[in-house]
């Protein structure tokens, strides 16, 4: 039975390949395509496997974990993010060890990670989080803001302390008119991260794309994929 290092270096390998085939498939360079390692409900041990073989960035989706993981790792060469859904009294401790918070919805959230972030000395890269299964007004069953609220959203970052705004992510939705449609949907999240570089030009993070669409997400022109399951396994279960 191989290593659980065998393990990962073997699935890591054949995540980096699919990628690789998507940017040519797509016509992009390789280079064109951050791979974010989901560690969630993985051991710290684990984290350092993976920077051993080279990965760089790793996210995290509940503070719990993450804080406690991100400081036993914390001498190694990592870019942390944050991928979940966050509530404001966690933004104090995420802002310690995240670079980018990937699922900023409200603008609330935006006035507590310029407070923390401005506290703690860190600015912050956010990306707005898109629902594509929303409504106008309204908020996704996973996070996220409609479409139409992306632009003032992003114009509150863009003008906080602290904060940078780095671009725009979304999950592929399970309902709504892209429901089942994954590429459909990253085509359009690509539609509103060109829009918003008409008057943010440096949030160019498209953040789109896991385990089993990540081809699709690369194909539309997501800069980073959010991969777990292929790289370290089926999940264990939450505590």
């Amino acid at each position: 039975m191989p290593s659980r290092v065998e393990q990962i270096s073997v699935n890591l390998a054949a995540v980096r390949d699919r990628i690789a085939r998507a940017c040519d498939a797509a016509g992009r360079g390789r280079d064109e395509v951050t791979l974010i390692v989901v560690t969630k409900t993985y051991p710290a041990e684990d984290v350092r496997t993976l920077a051993g073989l080279g990965v760089r960035h790793v996210a995290e989706n509940r503070d719990q974990d993450a804080a406690p993981k991100a400081a036993a790792c914390a001498e190694l060469p990592l870019t942390w993010h944050f991928v979940g859904q966050l509530q404001t009294n966690k933004v104090r401790s995420v802002v310690r060890y995240a670079d980018h918070v990937h699922s900023v919805d409200r603008p609330r959230l935006v006035a507590a990670l310029s407070g923390a972030a401005v506290a703690a000395g860190r600015p912050l890269g956010c990306l707005v989080q898109v629902a594509l299964d929303a409504e106008s007004g309204d908020r996704g069953e996973r996070g996220g803001v409609a479409p139409d609220a992306v632009g003032p959203l992003a114009d509150a970052i863009a003008a906080t302390d602290g904060l940078r705004l780095d671009g725009v992510m979304t999950v592929a939705p399970l309902a709504g008119r892209y429901a089942g449609q994954p590429r459909a949907a990253f085509d359009r999240l690509v539609e509103i991260s060109s829009r918003l570089r008409e008057t943010h030009p440096a949030a160019n993070m498209v953040s789109a794309g896991m385990s089993q669409d990540l081809d699709e997400a690369v194909a539309a022109g997501a800069t980073h994929v959010r991969v777990g399951t292929a790289v370290l396994g089926v999940r264990p279960g939450l505590r």
